[in-house]
């Protein structure tokens, strides 16, 4: 892989791992336009460089996490996070090796399909039903939490979009869309961080690793800076919009060049 190369996927990695339009999607599509195939092992690596921009960012958010439940033993915020990242945590663990073998998720026919069915969610979001309102994450009633966490396992399909699918979820479940990003990137710590573990223990990882060190170094640099960058345009954004409407809109037109340059090549 070349400098270029790894430039390319660590900026689309940090742009789209926060900007809910997928990441996994525009990487497999990436791969596909650089490589002719998708390297899941890559692309499970260069997440390191988005996890440490989110510790980075929300490191204030963190520490005071951390602060009330060692010291103030307030549980409602972990237990939430914990309720929301344990559905996609599991059965991300268990179908670990389908994930990363089977063609379905290397498909640039699964990421578009997936694209323009939560594209459509997105643009329908406004005129959806919610739940009773709830002023941020802490306030949710447990069942809500573990039913984000529910949306998020549909984000293991590529094209879906981790991101997206817990803001729509959030959003659904009465928090203001703002609200609902913050509530996903901090939910989405405990998944990346636990992804990031599981690749140092495995001994074939590893030894991806050292075989691609110098890419991922470049790769994870670059999608960190990125990363920072995307996770305040987001937040600034909704602040302003309070809307996924142009992102459900991208989506769609990305879903439709992919398809035409699918059927034309």
């Amino acid at each position: 892989m070349t400098v270029i190369d790894s430039i390319i996927l660590g900026l689309t990695q940090g742009l789209t791992e926060f900007i809910p339009v997928s990441s996994s999607g525009h990487l497999v599509l990436m791969q596909n336009f650089l490589n002719g195939a998708s390297d899941h092992s890559f692309l499970e690596f260069i997440n390191i460089g988005t996890l440490l921009a989110l510790l980075i960012f929300f490191r204030g958010r963190v520490f005071k996490i951390l602060h009330r439940v060692f010291a103030e033993k307030d549980f409602r915020l972990a237990r939430n996070l914990l309720l929301t990242s344990i559905p996609a945590g599991i059965l991300g663990f268990l179908l670990a090796d389908l994930i990363g073998s089977s063609a379905f998720f290397g498909s640039v026919i699964t990421v578009a399909v997936a694209l323009v069915v939560v594209g459509v969610v997105m643009i329908a979001l406004d005129k959806l039903p919610i739940l009773s309102k709830v002023a941020d994450g802490e306030k949710l009633p447990p069942l809500r939490a573990l039913g984000i966490g529910v949306a998020q396992v549909l984000a293991l399909i590529p094209g879906v979009s981790r991101s997206g699918s817990t803001i729509i979820a959030g959003r659904i479940s009465g928090m203001p869309t703002e609200k609902a990003a913050e509530y996903s990137f901090l939910a989405s710590i405990p998944i990346m961080l636990g992804v990031a573990t599981k690749m140092f223990l495995k001994s074939a990882d590893r030894a991806y690793l050292m075989d691609n060190l110098g890419a991922l170094v470049v790769s994870n640099a670059v999608a960190f800076v990125a990363g920072m960058f995307a996770i305040k345009f987001l937040l600034d954004y909704l602040n302003r919009k309070d809307s996924l409407k142009v992102f459900g809109i991208y989506r769609i037109i990305l879903a439709a060049v992919v398809l035409v340059v699918s059927l034309v090549a």
